[in-house]
């Protein structure tokens, strides 16, 4: 029987303590003058001009006229365009517009929600920046509008750039602080067996195997898993003639036997899954010593009090991490939860950024915004909670994993990281998946990020 962490006998004192007292959130401050993002809390979308028009864009870093000046003027505020000096967010009627600075439409009364969000109110009335409503069947308008308070008009000011701070020690370091080398489609190497049909298969996303890239210093697996007669396989869009095909359990083996024999390392995991819960929870069972490390967020007080340290993993042999990309509630409707044998659902614990950056070869898109972001599901970026922080991961590949292409974006992965995909998710990121991870030395990127705290 393994004993419970510190860590998790902290969570449930502090679990009962919220339940009899409620602390009050902070409210902050009016940001002093600076450039910002001024971006939604609801949709995690920025501000950007568009012609005259403001809409809410996909972040984009200093792109597309989404940073802001933040000027005092008189009691109130006015936010001017970095990329047109006089051009401030406005209003025109009751839609959001650029405006000329020394308008009467250009002032905004900027008032503290709480610790990081704010009201825009048009001085003396009760017009506020908002997004608009979302249609039925829709997402959420790009045009910004005028309307009453309400949780459409809260906006963070998020700035261009923010003071971090230093690294904690070793022993110090929380899981949501650290930043991990992550492999997409890590399966897909052409070393370990197949993974695609013919041709398709000369295309892999990885060139070295699942013990070389632990070996290496990658953390994270990206894995697409598929339903056979054999169990949870390792294939790309569908096992149909992939000659000589890896089981699921036995990469996972790779891994558990790596994590024994490295006792201060941590691994995750996560399943582009498209198998049944049973089937996975059969592929599981025949992972010799899984049990011994899996990590299990939802039974230590994640929620409660905030990620553990890294320290305080591995003492608890908390060192491999497990999510899936798949539904709690198609789960529930067939009478299985993944969580229930200790596969975590990724959306209740990460946010993720939009996965590729374009074809194979041209120019890439940079934009960071949320996968989860549409008419039926969002999920933003930004998304926290009081006690609780989701993990980050940023995906950072195109369509087609040509190798001399991923080689080269590789080497602009801190870049991206730090002035797109930081600021519009609020939070460093905490897993930088790449294709071809042994080219541009996307490694270096996990250095930097792993020097400083964000905000």
């Amino acid at each position: 029987m393994r004993l419970r962490s510190p860590h998790a006998l902290l969570a449930t004192t502090a679990a009962l303590a919220a339940a009899v007292v409620a602390p009050q959130p902070a409210v902050a401050a009016t940001p002093a003058a600076g450039t910002y993002y001024v971006q939604s809390v609801t949709t995690g979308l920025n501000a950007a001009d568009s012609g005259g028009a403001v809409e809410q864009h996909r972040p984009r870093g200093n792109e597309d006229r989404q940073q802001w000046r933040l000027k005092p003027n008189g009691s109130a505020y006015l936010l001017e365009n970095a990329d047109a000096p006089g051009s401030c967010l406005g209003r025109s009627g009751d839609q959001a517009a650029t405006v000329a600075c020394a308008s009467a439409d250009a002032p905004w009364e900027i008032t503290p929600l709480d610790a990081d969000r704010y009201t825009l109110r048009v001085p003396g009335t009760a017009r506020h920046l908002t997004v608009a409503p979302e249609p039925p069947g829709a997402g959420y308008p790009a045009r910004l509008t005028l309307s009453g308070p309400g949780d459409l008009a809260a906006w963070y000011l998020t700035p261009v750039a923010p003071a971090t701070g230093p690294m904690p020690p070793q022993d110090r370091r929380t899981l949501d602080q650290v930043t991990f080398l992550t492999t997409h489609n890590a399966y897909a190497n052409g070393v370990d067996g197949g993974f695609a049909p013919p041709f398709v298969n000369l295309v892999p996303n990885q060139t070295r195997g699942i013990r070389q890239q632990l070996t290496d210093g990658v953390r994270g697996f990206m894995l697409d898993i598929h339903q056979t007669r054999d169990g949870a396989i390792l294939c790309h869009n569908s096992c149909t003639l992939v000659s000589r095909p890896v089981a699921l359990w036995v990469d996972l083996q790779r891994m558990v036997d790596f994590l024994k024999a490295h006792p201060g390392q941590f691994v995750t995991v996560f399943l582009e899954d498209y198998v049944d819960p049973a089937v996975l929870r059969a592929e599981l069972a025949r992972v010799d010593g899984l049990s011994d490390v899996l990590y299990r967020p939802d039974l230590t007080g994640v929620r409660h009090s905030g990620w553990p340290t890294m320290t305080e993993l591995a003492a608890a042999g908390d060192r491999l991490l497990i999510f899936t990309d798949h539904s709690r509630s198609a789960d529930q409707a067939a009478g299985l939860t993944r969580d229930s044998f200790g596969v975590m659902y990724q959306r209740e614990w990460t946010v993720e950024n939009h996965w590729s950056m374009g074809s194979g070869v041209g120019t890439s898109d940079w934009s960071c915004y949320s996968r989860w972001y549409g008419a039926d599901t969002n999920i933003p970026l930004t998304r926290t909670e009081p006690a609780f922080r989701p993990l980050f991961v940023m995906n950072h590949f195109r369509d087609v994993p040509l190798a001399g292409t991923a080689g080269t974006d590789n080497t602009k992965l801190a870049d991206r990281a730090q002035r797109f995909c930081q600021p519009a998710a609020r939070k460093k990121p905490n897993f930088l998946a790449v294709d071809h991870y042994d080219r541009g030395n996307p490694a270096s990127a996990v250095t930097t990020l792993n020097s400083y705290t964000y905000p």
